[in-house]
């Protein structure tokens, strides 16, 4: 899953939920993270400028890696610079 909003910064920042509840092996959430961040780096630049947040599902703990980056690169697709709100709750921009 992938939520975005959009920041105060010129870059974009990642953050991410991988729980207990997907894996209780710390090693596969540690796999997942390292899977999702260097994917992450790979697309950064192509990013617009938002704060994104990746929660992992229970599905991701099974699967391959190549799976688990053709998923997050259809993610990454989704995230859409979101406008600017000014004065009075209006668009900016």
């Amino acid at each position: 899953m992938l939520r975005f909003g959009g920041n105060d910064v010129d870059t974009a920042r990642l953050g991410m939920a991988v729980s207990r509840r997907v894996s209780l092996r710390a090693v596969e959430r540690n796999r997942i993270k390292r899977l999702i961040r260097d994917s992450y780096r790979h697309r950064r630049d192509s990013l617009p400028c938002a704060d994104i947040l990746v929660i992992a599902h229970r599905d991701a703990a099974g699967q391959p890696g190549s799976v688990l980056r053709s998923d997050l690169d259809a993610l990454w697709s989704r995230v859409r610079p979101s406008k600017r709100m000014g004065a009075h709750g209006k668009a900016v921009g």
